[in-house]
């Protein structure tokens, strides 16, 4: 599916690319302070800020515009004050992931919520549509989302067998947000908060039975020395953004701002095809499968696929409709429950009450 699925986005990037200008008049210089993915290994990071962001933005503006990048973790962030930061304008450019943003604009944590988005086309459309909207909450806090993206696919990672999402059932299980929870106490499993730095030691220890995370995060954190099984199932895509200071981005020049706008469109459409492919490229490191392992690290110890069946697609589905849905426009308030059938709903094809 992964596969198919890959080249389909990369189809759909095509557009994107050729609106990037490729090249800017000499003008006056422009430096760019950019934050943007947690950890500088990352290939979100590697692959895409670095090489585009940064590099080519450089040479293409003929080093016109000079971006600084530096990562959370270089900056000693936990990601969730990127809003914060970028509104302040001690950076211009800042990303993170938008359930975790959501404490400051609680209708981005509608955009990736768990069960909403198998599969990672529609995940795609729902972001892109529901930039507009977004900007209007976090324009009030003098910020832009400028592009969406995702890490690859948050999938089950487990201590001991299973065979289906009904046998996760009593498991004690590492989330984190609040749509993940409501998602596995429906599912009858016993919800953990766990930081990801801590996840290794309390899989060894046996504090948790399962964690969810990111199919390549999980192959560089080595958790398949303490875990045995992995869902190839996407619960959610852990969908992250780039937000721009507003004030800063209104006050560039027309030209200068042009530019930026085509960068972040080619930036966007190499992290969704990234995402795509991480996905399943983390999935065969994590089960040994040399070949196909060309992104993340190969696993000493293989662990075993556990294939989605038509079952548990179809209890992903209910669990999101009576119970992860509600429970966001519950937090959200009423206006989010209109956003959603306005918007979003046209897509998953699920309504919010009926």
């Amino acid at each position: 599916m992964f596969r198919s699925t890959l080249a389909a986005l990369a189809l759909c990037a095509a557009p994107a690319l050729a609106q990037v200008p490729a090249s800017l008049a000499a003008g006056p210089r422009v430096a760019v302070a950019a934050v943007t993915q947690p950890l500088p290994t990352q290939p979100q990071y590697t692959r895409v800020d670095q090489p585009i962001l940064r590099d080519l933005v450089r040479e293409r503006s003929g080093g016109r515009i000079e971006v600084t990048l530096s990562t959370h973790a270089e900056r000693n962030l936990a990601g969730n004050e990127i809003v914060r930061l970028v509104r302040s304008g001690q950076v211009d450019i800042g990303a993170g992931t938008l359930s975790t943003l959501s404490g400051d604009v609680p209708i981005l944590d509608g955009i990736d919520l768990s069960g909403l988005a198998p599969d990672i086309r529609d995940a795609r459309r729902i972001a892109d549509d529901m930039m507009v909207v977004a900007n209007r909450d976090l324009e009030r806090f003098n910020t832009r989302l400028v592009a969406t993206y995702p890490f690859p696919a948050q999938v089950i990672f487990c201590r001991q067998p299973f065979t289906q999402l009904t046998d996760l059932r009593g498991r004690r299980i590492r989330t984190f947000g609040n749509s993940l929870v409501d998602f596995f106490t429906a599912l009858g499993a016993q919800p953990t908060s766990i930081g990801f730095p801590e996840v290794y030691s309390a899989l060894e220890r046996g504090v948790v039975d399962c964690a969810i995370t990111g199919s390549g995060s999980g192959a560089a954190a080595r958790w398949p020395e303490v875990s045995t099984h992995i869902s190839d199932l996407p619960v959610s895509w852990a969908v992250a953004g780039y937000m721009v200071n507003l004030q800063w981005w209104n006050r560039l020049a027309p030209e200068v701002r042009a530019f930026l706008e085509g960068t972040m469109k080619q930036v966007a459409d190499e992290q969704w095809a990234l995402g795509a492919a991480a996905t399943r490229d983390g999935i065969d490191c994590n089960i040994g499968r040399a070949a196909e392992c060309r992104i993340h690290s190969l696993a000493a110890r293989p662990m075993t696929e556990v294939p989605a069946t038509a079952a548990d697609r179809a209890l992903v589905r209910q669990i999101f409709e009576q119970n992860v849905l509600p429970g966001w426009v519950r937090r959200c308030g009423a206006r989010c429950g209109e956003v959603y059938n306005n918007v979003i709903a046209p897509i998953s094809g699920v309504r919010f009450g009926g």
